[in-house]
This record gives C-alpha cells, structure tokens and sequence, in this order.
C-alpha cells in the first residue's frame, strides 16, 4: 500500500522521471556514439559492425524493452505531472513572474517533449522499423546506406535539425533537474552538475546534427 501510494504520489511521479530520464540520458550516449562512427567515413564499414551487434544482441533486445517501458513512463508521468499541476493552478501566472523566475525552456518543457515525441516517431519509422523487419525476415541489411539515403532528402533533414534542437533545449532543463529531483542537491556539486549539463545539452544533439548536415552535405561517403 505504502508503495503505491509513493507511485501515485507527486513526489513519486517526479522521482521516476528523473530516473527514467537518466537512463534515457545514458541511452543518448551510446546512441551517438554509435552514429559518429559514421564519421569515420569508412564507407560504413564500422557503423554497419556496430548496428549490426546493437541489433541481434539477445542482452541488448532485451535492454531496448526496457527502454521502451522507461521511455513511456517518461512522457506519460510527465504529462500526468503537467496537466495535475495546470488543474492545481487554473489561473496561470503572470508572464512577467514566469521570466523572471525561469528560463522559457523551463517551462515549456511538455511542448518540447511533444515535439521530441513526434520527431521519435519519424525516427522510427525511417530506420527502426526497418530494422525490425529485417531481422525478423531475414532480409539483407545495410543501415549505413540507408541513413545516407534517407539524410541526403531536405525535407527529412530539416525536421532531424529540429528535433536535435528541441532534444537540446530539452536536456538543458532535463539534465539538472533530475539530479535536482532526486535530491543530489550540493553547493559545491551542483554547480558541476550545471555544467556537465549545459555541455551535454551541446555536445550530443550537436553530434547528431553534425551527423545528418555531413551526409547531407555529401561529407560522408
């Protein structure tokens, strides 16, 4: 009883997605440093290699259910949190109070989220799924040609560039505040912890753009 109670709870919901948004900040490291293997641009011999492990490792198939169920929570609970606090407070505050407390991707994290949600789901509708088919039918497959294939059409890579935006404005506010949930709070850490923030929030949605802009470009061959 006690457990659900915590679940249900607002402290509880903020606690898991916290964690849950930590473990999907872990997936992001891998992910992107399989996708800048691209970069090498060995033909994409050593991508090939790693999607290849990534995708017909039972452990790793197993893992990906998991990130999927964490994935969910994350934008369920979040958007649970959200429409609980708007129906808290139905009189929204004052423009001016919210800029002077916060930044503007602070509180628009849900419209960021949505956005991220929808380009996830391009996403995998453009290699995942794709994947998946492969695997299943024993079809031959070669995800390097076709990211290159799909990363040389503007009009896919105008919403990646996007995504990999909001993913970073995201993160921004994300990244801290998890920390900050779980009450790893500390005036000598918690600037660290900032920090290790905002170079996150750089650094990976921008590898995934200097990914996508290199085959656009036709840097990447």
């Amino acid at each position: 009883m006690a457990k659900e109670k915590f679940i249900t709870s607002s402290i509880g919901k903020k606690i898991i997605v916290g964690l849950t948004g930590l473990f999907l900040i872990s997936f992001l490291v891998v992910h992107v440093g399989i996708n800048s293997t691209i970069l090498i641009n060995d033909n994409g011999e050593t991508f090939n290699t790693a999607a290849h492990f990534m995708s017909h490792n039972w452990i790793i198939r197993v893992m990906e259910i998991g990130l999927l169920l964490g994935l969910l929570a994350h934008i369920g609970l979040t958007l649970r949190l959200h429409f609980e606090n708007k129906a808290k407070r139905p009189v929204a505050y004052a423009v001016s109070a919210g800029n002077a407390n916060s930044k503007w991707y602070s509180r628009s994290m849900s419209v960021l989220g949505l956005l991220l949600l929808i380009f996830l789901v391009l996403h995998m509708g453009d290699f995942w799924y794709h994947t998946k088919v492969a695997i299943f039918t024993g079809a031959e497959e070669n995800s390097f040609l076709e990211v290159k294939e799909a990363l040389t059409k503007w009009y896919i890579v105008v919403p990646y560039i996007l995504g990999f935006i909001a993913l970073g404005y995201h993160l921004l506010h994300g990244f801290p505040s998890a920390f900050q949930t779980l009450g790893l709070n500390h005036k000598k850490y918690t600037p660290i912890i900032a920090a290790l923030g905002t170079a996150f929030s750089i650094v990976v949605p921008g590898l995934f753009g200097a990914i996508a802009l290199a085959i656009f470009f036709g840097l990447v061959q």
